[in-house]
């Protein structure tokens, strides 16, 4: 698996793991239980969105086209 995305939080990150299996590209979301420790970690970069490696530029083209709508 390699990382793809960075969402800013959960949600984003959810939305983005379910627009990427829409389109048949299995994704994992890692990370996100780290939020309950915001003010002891930084705020920003703990989530990380990922997908096989072989998957990776699809994947990416669906997230810039998503961001682009």
């Amino acid at each position: 698996m390699t990382n793809i995305y960075s969402p800013q939080d959960n949600i984003e990150a959810n939305i983005i793991k379910g627009l990427l299996e829409a389109n048949g590209i299995a994704a994992s979301i890692n990370g996100h239980y780290l939020s309950g420790a915001i003010g002891e970690l930084p705020t920003t970069g703990l989530i990380s969105i990922n997908v096989e490696e072989q998957l990776a530029e699809k994947a990416k083209q669906i997230i810039s086209e998503y961001e682009q709508a």
